[in-house]
């Protein structure tokens, strides 16, 4: 070996053999260093300046990657021992950092300015500058996209110029961007070279999402479905969603004038402290409905009031009884409005810690639900003033809930997304809620539970569980409990494995609804899809009043792409029981109905329809093919986050 490679062996020796740097009151480049293979410990010369260490480390590095490049003995040596590809920062996944504290020594102080740079969809990189739109399509996209203004983001943002920062108000306002659907990513940053002991500037840097959305589903030559919606209209985050179905005939007794359209139509504004505004059309064969609503939530542990005013009203025409084929059938009109109002006020609690405020929040609210027919099905007409029919009665729902809830957010990657940050909700929620159903029949009251926890580490994943138990008592003399639900939720998902430039992780969830006493004729939507077993098409409807569902998926992200879609495999398996007794009980009656598939998800993080899955599933019972396999598309997600915020007072969903 010649005495050149003998001489970068002993600096290398030297690098790997040097501890944690420590300021120094010389150069010490200026001595000559002794022979480190030969020297003791105490002949060695002091560590090299730590303001100067970044330096010598990149110069030392940049070396020995140019010298692996060579064909030598000693080139592929240091080749095989050493790796000099960069890990990129979307492919390591983040650490889980738990309501960021590293800007608390700004708390308090004044924001002295807040400097906004939004960016196109396709082409940018948070985590690299240099990164610029190169190909046909990303500037093709990027000259379709509107970028978000600056005015949409300060409308997120938690500070101000002018204003007092106060603790977490970084972390969140980062992660309150994140969770705009217009933008996919988001960091904001102190600006450490112009902040001083009393204020500070302020870097808020955002990608977009690429907000249009349309489509064309042809049916037959002359009837079909188009779609157009956009998630941040002129770069405003205003959100609109139109559906048009055209040349259909759905006029089945013959004799009607058909209606061969079909409209429906959403639009949703942002406006400034988190309050958003929502107008809603549906116009169908024998139903029209349109509604309004104003609402601001519970967006982050920092809000301290939350509401909601809705009006809806509804005008269509029902068949009562279910008639035959090839017989007349009957429709009445029913016509009603629905009112509903809420409010809420969380409670900060005391902190012991200075400048970190207590997570932990009381959270008191109330509901009203008012629901009135102006119109009902009345099918005997020889009664001059006929009572209204049962189910079609005037009610009011008042409800309160007094819960504690404790809100954390993680960060991390490769959960539901290819690289992108995404927040991991973690905390304990605990609720009561109680009120009364004043129905024109008895009236009852309504008492729930709920109680919820959840906990996240990088080491061994996530896990998330749930229960929630209520009903309503009737207040006649029986004091009978009906309409009673039992529901538990179970989500779980384990570290992520890494495997070359392939990462894996595995995820597990299951869900249960149980009625309890429920009214006769009340049954479950079935178990397919987001209900139980992903691509499952029954031959005939399969009614339940209780329902058991577990869901298994191993996701493979792979570093391949096609066309700007991520590639990711994966596998499932799901099983459902049920139970379809008469006002519900266990569901573990049975034989459960299952499912197993593979399948692959392309995913494009920078649009509005980010995932499309094509899976293959084998189902043993209940398929209405006969050899069990199906073929489907689908693009929802099978594991979804639920976050410890309470929002407005319900009761328990039976669907």
């Amino acid at each position: 070996m010649s005495p050149r490679h003998c001489f970068l062996f002993a600096l290398l020796g030297l690098c790997l053999g040097a501890g944690r740097a420590r300021a120094q009151g010389f150069d010490p480049r200026s001595a000559v260093p002794p022979d480190s293979l030969r020297a003791g410990e105490n002949m060695l010369p002091p560590r090299t300046d730590s303001l100067r260490q970044r330096f010598d480390d990149e110069r030392l590095l940049s070396r020995l990657k140019a010298y692996s490049r060579r064909k030598t003995i000693a080139g592929r040596a240091v080749s095989a021992l050493f790796n000099f590809t960069r890990r990129q920062e979307e492919r390591a996944g983040l650490d889980a950092v738990l309501l960021d504290r590293q800007f608390d020594r700004h708390s308090y102080k004044v924001v002295r300015r807040v400097d906004i740079r939004t960016m196109d969809s396709f082409g940018y990189s948070l985590t690299d500058s240099t990164r610029l739109p190169r190909t046909f399509l990303e500037k093709s996209g990027n000259m379709l996209h509107l970028k978000t203004a600056r005015s949409r983001v300060r409308q997120v943002l938690l500070f101000g110029p002018g204003q007092l920062l106060e603790p977490q108000d970084l972390a969140e306002s980062e992660r309150l961007l994140r969770q705009t659907p217009e933008i996919l990513d988001a960091r904001v940053l102190v600006n450490e070279q112009t902040s001083t002991r009393d204020s500070v500037d302020i870097q808020v840097i955002t990608t977009d999402v690429f907000s249009l959305t349309g489509g064309l589903e042809l049916g037959s030559a002359t009837a079909g479905r188009i779609t157009l919606g956009d998630d941040n209209f002129l770069g405003l985050g205003h959100q609109f969603r139109n559906s048009y179905r055209y040349g259909r005939n759905l006029a089945p007794n013959g004799t009607e004038i058909p209606q061969t359209w079909a409209y429906d139509g959403r639009y949703t504004v942002p406006f400034r402290n988190f309050v958003r505004g929502r107008a809603t059309y549906r116009n169908e064969y024998n139903y029209r409905s349109g509604g309004v609503a104003v609402q601001r939530d519970f967006y982050s542990p920092s809000a301290r009031y939350a509401g909601a005013l809705s009006l809806d009203a509804v005008d269509q025409r029902i068949a009562l009884v279910p008639t035959a084929a090839g017989e007349f059938i009957t429709y009445y009109p029913l016509r009603y409005t629905v009112q509903d109002a809420w409010v809420g006020r969380a409670l900060r609690l005391r902190s012991y810690d200075l400048g970190y405020e207590n997570p932990g929040r009381i959270i008191v609210s109330a509901r009203v639900y008012n629901l009135r027919y102006s119109a009902v099905p009345r099918p005997d007409t020889s009664v001059i003033f006929p009572a209204p029919p049962p189910d079609f009665r005037n009610s009011s729902l008042l409800l309160g809930t007094v819960g504690y809830s404790v809100r954390r957010y993680y960060k991390d990657r490769y959960l539901f997304g290819f690289g992108r940050t995404e927040d991991v909700p973690t905390g304990t929620l605990v609720s009561l809620t109680a009120g009364y159903d004043l129905s024109g029949a008895v009236q009852r009251r309504y008492l729930g539970v709920r109680v919820a926890a959840a906990g996240f580490s990088t080491r061994s994943g996530y896990l998330y569980g749930a229960v929630d138990l209520g009903g309503f008592q009737l207040m006649n003399t029986r004091r009978n409990w009906e309409q009673g639900l039992l529901s538990t939720e179970l989500t779980s998902f384990t570290k992520l494995y890494n495997f070359g430039n392939w990462q894996y992780r595995h995820f597990l969830s299951s869900r249960a609804t149980v009625g309890l006493n429920r009214r006769p004729g009340e049954q479950l939507l079935g178990i397919s899809d987001a209900r139980g077993l992903r691509g499952f098409a029954p031959a005939r409807p399969i009614f339940a009043t209780s329902r058991f569902v577990v869901n298994y998926e191993t996701t493979l992200y792979t570093p391949l792409s096609l066309l700007g879609f991520r590639l990711a495999g994966l596998a499932f398996a799901d099983a459902v029981w049920i139970s379809d007794q008469p006002k519900g009980g266990s569901p573990f009656s049975g034989a459960p109905y299952t499912g197993f598939g593979l399948g692959v998800r392309l995913r494009n993080e920078f649009t509005a329809l980010r995932t499309v899955q094509l899976l293959i599933g084998y189902y043993p019972r209940g398929l209405n093919t006969a050899n069990g396999i199906r073929m489907f598309e689908t693009a929802r997600e099978t594991v979804t986050f639920t976050d410890f915020g309470l929002g407005q007072p319900g009761t328990g969903l039976y669907q």
